[in-house]
């Protein structure tokens, strides 16, 4: 793969060198903030450059849900938040503001690379696999045709794109914010209540299917197909 720049951004110094040197050794490249307002400063002056962004919740000047808000408004960049913190709060807040992933402290590198190239893989999908199946669904990609048992159903443009997003996330919640961020965009006013709407006129078009796609309640939805 092309090489890849990664912003470690931690008030801890030696958390930054151990990162920077393993991240380096995997083949990364990798630019470091010790605080939220040098991470800030340092996304603006590189944002073309970056393509992920590790985050630490309790920073210095600005704290990690401040700076992942203010990246969000101008960036999809994938961010992944660390924390020695062990709420459930935390992690359903970072994912709610906008976050890709998240990571809880001690950080073991071997498992933060992992978790790294997994995202990676699920933002930059395989070209060549442009069909999904799932138990008598499937998504060609590269014709936005959606078939169900070999018979073809109508989805709009919106419906379609939840489902790929949820079936590409295979296992793994999605919140609503989240799904109303990446199908309608981040300047859209509407509520949530779109995205409530839209998942339950995709079930009913998938029908015996459509249970594949989970509640997850008051949070998001989860495709277990």
């Amino acid at each position: 793969m092309d090489k890849k720049t990664v912003l470690i951004v931690d008030d801890e110094k030696n958390i930054r060198i151990l990162l920077k040197d393993f991240l380096e050794r995997e083949g990364f490249s990798v630019l470091e903030a010790q605080d939220g307002r040098q991470a800030l400063e340092l996304f603006n002056e590189k944002c073309e450059e970056l393509n992920l962004v590790l985050l630490d919740v309790m920073l210095p000047e600005l704290d990690g849900w401040t700076v992942c808000r203010e990246i969000r408004k101008l960036s999809k960049v994938p961010i992944v938040m660390l924390t020695a913190r062990s709420e459930d709060f935390d992690e359903v807040h970072g994912l709610e503001i906008g976050a890709d992933d998240y990571v809880k402290k001690p950080v073991k590198p071997t498992t933060l690379v992992a978790r790294i190239n997994a995202l990676f893989r699920r933002i930059e999908p395989d070209e060549s696999k442009t069909v999904m199946s799932y138990d008598g669904l499937e998504i060609d990609d590269s014709s936005h045709v959606v078939k169900i048992d070999c018979q073809e159903i109508a989805l709009s443009p919106k419906e379609y794109t939840l489902l790929v997003l949820l079936v590409e996330n295979k296992g793994k919640v999605i919140s609503r914010e989240q799904l109303l961020n990446q199908v309608w965009g981040y300047n859209y006013y509407g509520g949530l209540r779109t995205v409530d709407t839209h998942i339950n006129r995709l079930r009913m078009k998938l029908g015996s299917k459509g249970e594949a796609i989970n509640t997850i309640r008051g949070f998001g939805y989860k495709f277990e197909g």
